[in-house]
């Protein structure tokens, strides 16, 4: 069963290393952030899959060492999965999309989710934490609550550590979360969102028409917070 907020955890009382999956967005920050409020001590890892721009995975190195934590990038190529964050000549769309959009990466949160159970179990971790949100966000099928309870059934069968007896479990404290909760959260938590990235475009400053620019601007407003990216 996939624990979806802080007070669901499985582990018990004990606290280890948590392998958090930060992208350099504002939802893995503050994801990492929760795992280290709770007492584990977090270790960022992060995928560079060919995506459109690098200027999230720089953000990513920054969110680590706000957040005192290891931090490793693993490579992979991605960009033959003809996805608008993968293909140039698929277009970013502006604005949101009905179902599942262009941007969407096939088995992108899979393939992550797997390294970063990699990761645990050379770390002897004791959870993988994730961003993933199923209120404000852009439709993909693998930010779903049974997605990440079908993948946590997974975990517990599929690695040395777990068939020994030990426990992994995949939290997603932020799955029942809008955007101006998360906000909220990450600002109580202490966090500086101008060292985040969200514009699926790249560039010196958000496109401000992406998906992903309306989404992060939505919860700003909604949380009554200026957007230190925008300042």
């Amino acid at each position: 069963m996939t624990s979806a907020s802080p007070s669901r955890n499985r582990t018990g009382p004990r606290r280890t290393t948590a392998v958090c999956l930060v992208s350099g967005g504002m939802d893995s920050f503050v994801a990492a952030a929760v795992a280290r409020e709770e007492g584990w001590q977090p270790f960022c890892l992060t995928v560079s899959y060919g995506q459109r721009h690098r200027r999230e995975i720089a953000c990513a190195r920054r969110i680590a060492a706000f957040l005192g934590a290891g931090h490793r990038v693993v490579s992979l190529d991605l960009s033959w999965t003809r996805s608008a964050l993968t293909d140039r000549s698929v277009p970013v769309p502006d604005g949101e999309t009905a179902g599942i959009p262009p941007t969407y990466v096939p088995a992108r949160n899979t393939i992550f989710i797997s390294l970063a159970l990699a990761c645990a179990e050379v770390l002897d971790a004791g959870a993988i934490f994730t961003g993933m949100t199923a209120v404000d966000f852009s439709g993909y099928p693998d930010c779903r609550p049974d997605y990440l309870a079908a993948f946590q059934a997974l975990v517990d069968r599929a690695t040395k550590k777990t068939a020994e007896g030990g426990t992994i479990v995949l939290r997603a404290p932020l799955l029942e979360l809008s955007k101006a909760e998360i906000v909220r959260l990450g600002i109580r938590l202490g966090l500086d969102f101008s060292i985040t990235w969200s514009c699926y475009r790249g560039g010196r400053k958000p496109c401000g028409r992406c998906p992903s620019c309306l989404l992060r601007a939505r919860g700003f407003s909604e949380a009554g917070v200026p957007d230190p990216l925008l300042r």
